[in-house]
């Protein structure tokens, strides 16, 4: 029996039409966005501020909350990978592209869009700051709609697990 094996990345077009949609700032100011939005302090410190400045732009925030990246060690973007859940004994790939990385002095940060073949539809970003108080801030913004194919019927379950794994983010770097 062959082995299915799974398709390229570089044949996977995005998911979703407004790339770029959680690099926007002006965007998610008040409550006219449409999507998901949280902030929360994780730290104060020089020393916090490095380890989650460094661990936001290497995957940390997926990685320590049980995702794998398979293909990739550091977020660049455009590149393209694997990020897998790891749901009790299921292995889940959700194929992604990086669309937006941000590398400033006191913000660091990424956004990655779906491709075909990921579970959800939309954008996930995920940004550390650090303000002029020394406090570190971890942002994650999400907009997220059902997919096309197979995953569709699945889409209630899939947001039941997003919740989840939301979670896992906002304390991943604390």
């Amino acid at each position: 029996m062959a082995l299915r094996s799974r398709p390229s990345l570089a044949e996977k077009a995005l998911s979703y039409r407004t790339v770029g949609v959680t690099l926007d700032e002006d965007r998610w100011h008040g409550d006219t966005h449409a999507g998901y939005q949280r902030r929360v302090r994780i730290g104060t410190g020089t020393t916090h501020w490095e380890f989650a400045a460094a661990e936001i732009l290497r995957w940390g925030v997926k990685t320590r909350s049980g995702f794998t990246v398979e293909g990739g060690d550091t977020v660049v973007a455009g590149d393209r990978c694997w990020l897998v859940a790891h749901i009790g004994p299921l292995r889940i790939h959700e194929p992604v592209q990086v669309v937006g990385v941000i590398d400033e002095a006191d913000r660091k940060g990424f956004a990655y869009g779906t491709l075909s073949g990921h579970p959800v539809s939309g954008e996930e970003l995920f940004l550390v700051e650090q303000r002029d108080d020394g406090s570190v801030w971890l942002t994650l913004r999400s907009v997220t709609h059902p997919p096309k194919g197979r995953w569709r019927a699945i889409y209630p379950l899939a947001l039941v697990a997003q919740r989840f794994y939301r979670r896992r983010y906002l304390r991943s770097l604390a």
